[in-house]
């Protein structure tokens, strides 16, 4: 079933997003996948889209919360080294902690916050749910620990007479989560690239002939199927047709691989995005717009990035019902310090559940299969490589011989003389 949020579109030409891990998800405009969280994304990238806000966001969050969770680390840790045990045992320590982490949790990860909040509001429990509880319970049980010492039993205190806080737990998830999201971000970022080059093979303007033989420049999206089209020597043909006037040839090395340039006289078909040669010639658009041979293999390479293969599946599978297991499991052990545990029940029970929350988070579960399929179809589009969906990249494993027939050509698009 696809999920459409299509409400408040203002016209249809918006630009529809949609999920790089749900690709049934489908929205006009930015904005984030009800089921996982993520940052939407075009469905078909811009050839000039602009600096990626959502990367240099998170860089900023992740280099202006990295040294403040080191600071807390270190001083949280302060009492396994000797030279800063000293400075781990100070009462103002708790405090420093609380005033480095706070900007780390509230500012940093307000981003992951929100997306857990969502996920619970849309009963889509995911990633973000888990990092939203565990960071949450461990920083505002470290809070409660240092405004209100007194509501906590004598004998949570330590040796050092000081109620546990795990300000540095939630500061350092916090901390490693953006740098998954800028590593996810970087690598989105370049396999959009791979789609953009492909994009830009189609120039930006046709020289429309009208039939009293005057020629004027038109964006190319005003192409229309009969127009007859001036290519100059050394542009790329804007769309596909068939040559009305005129002779040249013309470099097809983007479609077929081959360096050759192939001759095109009257009544042969030409492609949109190769490279005419030293001629001139006027053609007959037949296809434009999407319909083009260029627009059909971005559209190939888009799918097949957001294709699903079958282990994906089963990870998605897993996802879906280990974010509620782990849950079941946090109450299950709270409860059972409550009614077991020895005195405090209350703060033991609560440490329980919150080692819990921490450190069960399936982001690697989650992002692993997605991303390596994403980068792999952008890195092939790179190398003239199509991949048809992300199952036969998943058969491609298994494969261990190549056979070309008589009439394959395997090619690096540029000549080389043998030896």
């Amino acid at each position: 079933m696809i999920l459409r949020e299509f409400q408040g579109a203002s016209q249809l030409s918006d630009v529809i997003y949609t999920c790089p891990m749900h690709p049934q998800v489908r929205k006009i405009g930015p904005g984030s996948c009800p089921i996982c969280g993520m940052t939407l994304e075009p469905l078909v990238p811009a050839t000039d889209t602009g600096p990626n806000r959502e990367l240099i966001e998170m860089r900023r969050r992740f280099w202006v919360g990295l040294p403040l969770a080191l600071v807390v680390l270190v001083l949280a840790m302060g009492y396994h080294v000797r030279a800063l045990s000293a400075i781990a045992d100070a009462s103002w320590s708790a405090w420093i902690q609380f005033a480095l982490a706070s900007p780390v949790v509230l500012w940093c990860g307000w981003p992951f916050l929100v997306r857990g909040v969502k996920s619970v509001s849309r009963r889509s429990l995911n990633m973000f749910t888990l990092i939203a509880l565990g960071v949450g319970a461990a920083y505002l049980y470290s809070v409660a620990a240092v405004l209100v010492p007194q509501a906590f039993p004598a004998d949570r205190r330590d040796a050092h007479g000081q109620i546990g806080i795990y300000f540095e737990a939630a500061a350092v998830i916090i901390v490693l989560v953006l740098l998954g999201q800028v590593l996810e971000l970087q690598a989105r970022e370049r396999t959009g690239g791979a789609i953009r080059a492909l994009l830009k093979l189609a120039p930006k303007i046709a020289h429309r002939v009208t039939d009293d033989g005057a020629e004027s420049d038109i964006p190319l999206e005003d192409s229309r199927v009969g127009d007859r089209l001036r290519v100059r020597p050394g542009e790329r043909v804007p769309v596909d047709g068939i040559v009305e006037s005129g002779a040249s040839s013309v470099d097809e090395s983007m479609l077929t691989g081959e360096s050759m340039p192939v001759e095109k006289i009257v009544s042969a078909r030409v492609v949109g995005g190769s490279v005419n040669g030293t001629g001139a010639f006027v053609m007959r658009a037949e296809k434009v717009g999407h319909d083009t041979l260029l627009a059909q293999i971005v559209t190939l390479v888009t799918a097949a990035q957001r294709s699903q293969a079958p282990i994906q599946r089963l990870a998605d599978q897993v996802a879906g019902w280990f974010v509620p297991a782990v849950i079941v499991v946090a109450v299950a052990a709270c409860g059972a310090w409550l009614v077991w545990g020895p005195a405090p029940a209350l703060p033991h029970a609560m440490v329980a559940a919150v080692t819990v929350l921490i450190i069960a988070c399936p982001c690697a579960l989650g992002l692993a299969t997605p991303m390596s399929i994403m980068v792999a179809v952008g890195r092939g589009a790179q190398a003239g490589i199509l991949v048809k969906n992300a199952a036969a990249l998943e058969r491609l494993e298994k494969v261990d011989t190549l056979v070309v027939d008589k009439t394959g050509t395997l090619t690096e698009g540029k000549q080389r003389w043998p030896g």
